[in-house]
């Protein structure tokens, strides 16, 4: 039976979260707040993690760090907040999905299903694109065979790019996922990195989409 920690302040909502989930067949546990949710996810294990935002004492997203530098358990983010600066800062910090409130009950037990569903599936070390091998565990790379020396930035910089294929990542989520949500540097930091990444790569893996953010180039350009 899967474990679903709920972090959610208001009672009622909590509550009904409970319940669903119960009948649903999760076993469900509820923190009132932040500081209680760490605290429950560091002495218990869980399968997935429901996340409010606005929370008392620590908020989601400093639970979502905190939980991050331990795990890479599902984080699914509760919130009333629709913006998409808020959205963007959750999903540089690796969360799975969103659901806004007020939310579809049916719609959120889909979610959670379909999360724990990919989650199980077993991760794949090693990343390959184009002449380039990528292995996540050993931290190596290699491009043709042979060994490229990069800093721990350039290495989750260009994970994160052949992780997610396709997808165009701001400098904003960039800095949040490799920096910190907290960080307040210049984001110019960002495109000196990008720089120094296909400098040693040599070759057009990295593409700028113009006014929005970098991803990888296709495949078969």
């Amino acid at each position: 039976m899967k474990k679903i920690l709920i972090v959610e302040d208001e009672p009622d909502i909590q509550e009904l979260l409970c319940a669903w989930l119960k009948d649903t067949g999760y076993m469900p546990a509820a923190a009132g707040d932040g500081v209680e949710a760490v605290s429950m996810f560091q002495q218990g294990s869980f399968d997935l993690v429901l996340l409010d935002i606005m929370l008392p004492k620590i908020d989601g997203f400093g639970v979502c760090e905190l939980i991050r530098k331990q795990s890479r358990v599902p984080i699914l983010m509760l919130t009333a907040l629709e913006e998409e600066e808020q959205q963007l800062k959750g999903y540089g910090m690796d969360i799975d999905d969103y659901v806004t409130k007020p939310f579809s009950m049916p719609v959120l037990l889909e979610k959670i299903r379909v999360i724990l569903l990919r989650s199980s599936e077993p991760a794949k070390s090693a990343l390959h694109y184009r002449d380039l091998t990528l292995d996540a565990d050993t931290r190596e790379v290699l491009l043709e065979g042979r060994s490229l020396d990069l800093t721990a930035r350039e290495f989750e910089l260009l994970h994160t790019f052949l992780a997610s294929p396709g997808r165009v990542f701001t400098r904003e989520m960039l800095l949040v996922k490799l920096w910190g949500y907290d960080f307040y540097g210049d984001e110019r930091v960002v495109d000196s990195h990008i720089k120094n990444l296909r400098h040693k790569l040599n070759r057009d893996y990295i593409e700028t989409v113009r006014g929005v953010g970098y991803r990888a180039a296709k495949e078969n350009p």
